[in-house]
């Protein structure tokens, strides 16, 4: 890093670009995953860049009213760009996303297509998709409700069939029954994915999904029975209050049977409840899509915190002046780089996990429609386990960018106020994080249960077999350069992994009742601000070198 005064006194970036012992577009590749990749994300970017109408440098200081009708323009003047240039799909996603802007298209392309993809006949996608592809009709994801979030069983909107009208009648019996938080819902929505509980016959067959028309379509007023509005403002300037999270009350609304989503049950003309022959299962695919779509969302909100805080690092000079020279780069010192290179690894860590999710999305998917259901558990192990570690990670890690950058990182201008505040919802949507790694944890203990019979754990708990060695295993690091070595850092994170399991499930033992037990795993996670002193804290293994270059460092 080090520089000598003529470049510090010139362009510190062009300076650290220059001195790179990388490749820097053989970088730009990796990180997209193609040259296609890189070539369209730039133009996409550019197009952006280049529009006035889609600026934000004004967004933190626009009135609630004013930054929602900003929202509208953008979404409108988007859908505008995408026709007039005739864009692919790839090309109009990456165009909405570098609006960088929340709205209702989000909750439209990113929850309401998908559902009626996935739950959908065949018959009711060919009705419903060209008006969602067309924007003849707005859509939104109505599942959340005011007293029921993470325990969906627990929904109490009701949907009960009446056999006189051969329809649904649409219900919310109690005020805890609203539906709360949908994206798009509050003012955009005309229809939405309402899901309910089903009653035929007098029997409750638990949640399933119904396309509900919410607003009219001559006039966008809402619809006889439809009680519906915003919910306010969030947390932060600008950030999600672009969005129109809503709230949506029923007075017995009556839709057609046909518009109960039928792919995997339907209920007969005469009321009857009959299971289709899709598996039910399948509906694990979507699960699995868009939990690795939060944790490629992860990398990308990551990556832009870094980025501002590495330039900001270089460009910043502070203390260190001799004879009148300048003074240091920000960047240059120990302290400013074990604080934010981590940052930047883990950029890159989320990157490609999130690649290797995207496989196990392609895998579970053509297993499940094979009907194999062998992988479901550790496909549910594992995107519940990264949707809690990376967005945790993220949101603490903007916040951590925040801090490197001193007092201007408080600054709007800055960037990473709005950023964390658009992001930290992330903890929460599509999973309470610490609920997820309850589910995580009960599949580890349930594995760990599983090793004294023999049965052996495959896929990403295959090392779990290797009980016995791992148990007494050694860190076998004699230099320095043996940490370029994956091998050794995947067995250390296998030791340690393991023995923490083992531990924590001897424990588990011993508690009085679930809840006591749950308790002892949140209590006993060690968080990243522990890891500080030596492997045997690092790793959870004794470490047999005098020169272990993780213990020389901390």
């Amino acid at each position: 890093m080090a520089m000598d005064h003529a470049a510090a006194e010139g362009d510190h970036l062009a300076a650290e670009r220059a001195a790179a012992r990388f490749d820097v577009e053989a970088m730009k590749v990796a990180w997209a995953g193609s040259r296609h990749a890189v070539d369209v994300a730039d133009r996409m970017a550019r197009l952006v860049a280049s529009d006035p109408v889609f600026r934000k440098d004004n967004r933190t200081m626009l009135s609630r009213k004013d930054l929602f009708k900003d929202t509208l323009r953008k979404a409108a003047h988007a859908w505008k760009r995408i026709v007039e240039l005739r864009l692919t799909e790839e090309e109009a996603s990456l165009l909405r996303q570098y609006v960088d802007q929340p709205g209702y298209v989000d909750l439209h392309w990113g929850m309401f297509v998908p559902a009626i993809k996935g739950q959908g006949t065949e018959e009711q996608q060919k009705k419903w998709l060209p008006l969602a592809y067309k924007f003849q009709i707005i859509g939104c994801y109505a599942q959340t409700e005011l007293g029921h979030g993470s325990n969906v069983q627990g929904l109490e909107t009701t949907a009960t069939f009446d056999p006189k009208t051969d329809g649904f009648v649409i219900h919310s019996p109690t005020l805890t029954s609203s539906k709360w938080w949908p994206g798009g819902l509050g003012k955009a929505s005309t229809h939405a994915v309402v899901y309910a509980r089903l009653i035929t016959e007098g029997k409750d067959y638990g949640i399933h999904g119904f396309i509900v028309q919410l607003r009219s379509l001559e006039d966008h007023s809402p619809l006889p029975g439809v009680t519906l509005g915003d919910i306010g403002g969030k947390f932060g300037s600008g950030a999600y209050n672009s969005m129109d999270n809503g709230v949506l009350r029923f007075d017995h609304v009556r839709i057609p049977r046909d518009q109960m989503l039928m792919r995997l049950s339907q209920v007969t003309r005469e009321g009857k409840y009959v299971n289709s022959d899709v598996p039910k299962q399948l509906l694990y695919g979507t699960m699995v899509y868009v939990r690795q779509s939060i944790v490629a969302d992860a990398s990308k909100a990551l990556s832009r915190a870094v980025c501002i805080a590495v330039r900001y690092s270089a460009i910043r000079k502070q203390f260190g002046s001799q004879d009148g020279g300048p003074e240091t780069q920000v960047l240059n010192y120990r302290t400013q780089q074990s604080r934010l290179f981590p940052l930047l690894a883990s950029a890159y860590a989320f990157r490609f996990v999130g690649d290797w999710l995207n496989w196990l999305y392609t895998d579970v998917t053509q297993k499940l429609e094979a009907k194999d259901y062998s992988t479901l558990q550790e496909a549910h192990a594992c995107t519940a386990g990264l949707k809690a570690v990376t967005t945790s990670a993220t949101a603490d890690a903007i916040e951590e960018c925040r801090k490197l950058c001193g007092g201007h990182g408080y600054l709007n201008s800055s960037g990473l106020p709005e950023l964390f505040a658009v992001y930290v919802p992330a903890c929460t949507y599509e999973g309470d994080n610490v609920v997820l790694l309850l589910q995580v944890a009960r599949i580890l203990m349930k594995t760990v249960s599983q090793l004294t019979s023999g049965k052996q754990p495959v896929g990403t708990m295959a090392y779990m077999g290797k009980v016995q060695h791992l148990m007494q295993s050694k860190c076998a690091v004699k230099t320095a350069e043996d940490w370029l070595n994956p091998a050794f850092i995947q067995e250390a994170f296998e030791a340690r992994a393991l023995r923490m399991a083992v531990n924590c499930a001897q424990n588990i033992g011993q508690a009085a009742n679930q809840e006591e037990g749950s308790i002892y795993i949140i209590q006993h996670h060690i968080p990243f601000s522990l890891l500080n002193c030596t492997c045997s804290v690092l790793f959870g293994i004794n470490c047999t070198s005098d020169d272990c270059a993780p213990c020389r460092f901390l």
